[in-house]
């Protein structure tokens, strides 16, 4: 099953479908498990979807129809970052894996200054942890009680990266861990 990237327009055509989405599914491991219609309303309108620096895409998949949405971060940078967004009705079905591989190519073959792609995560979000690693993405870092949890304390963020050369190759770089210097 194939999951496409189809490019949305946050301040026109689609707003009132981003408004929906965003605001009628509970996305609980983000930093805001909900956000209300004003919020919603207020980032479109602030280029938070669209900008120079943001671009958001529908996540189409053959069939299940529409299943949620991916925005990209950061595009000026060489390495750009992503949200990742399933609706809480296509979640546990590996889509999120089909859709971060289509969102690494998409990235890939279209910004040619992006050597790496990065993303992050909450420690307690195992199913994106196993999509990152199913995708061929590699833990690269552990922020320890480095991600604000709504009434609660800070937990973990862990980021992983793709490189262009290994999505090009189709290989994983490991990351050298053992690399700190021994001390005197």
């Amino acid at each position: 099953m194939t999951v496409r990237l189809t490019r949305m327009d946050p301040a026109g055509a689609d707003r009132d479908a981003l408004v929906a989405f965003l605001t009628t599914e509970d996305f609980p491991f983000h930093v805001r498990r909900s956000i209300g219609v004003a919020d919603a309303q207020r980032a479109i309108d602030e280029g938070a979807w669209r900008d120079d620096e943001h671009d958001t895409f529908w996540l189409d998949a053959d069939d299940h129809g529409r299943v949620g949405l991916v925005r990209l971060e950061d595009l000026a940078d060489p390495v750009p970052l992503f949200d990742l967004r399933i609706a809480g009705a296509h979640r546990g079905r590996g889509l999120a894996v089909r859709a971060l591989r289509a969102t690494t190519d998409h990235v890939f073959r279209t910004f040619d200054a992006a050597d790496r792609f990065e993303g992050q995560t909450r420690e307690d979000n195992t199913a994106m942890r196993r999509t990152f690693l199913r995708a061929g993405w590699v833990k690269e870092a552990h922020y320890r009680a480095g991600w604000p949890v709504e009434g609660g304390p800070p937990l973990a963020s862990v980021g992983y990266g793709m490189l262009r050369a290994d999505w090009e190759s189709g290989t994983t770089t490991p990351v050298p861990w053992d690399d700190e210097p021994v001390s005197a």
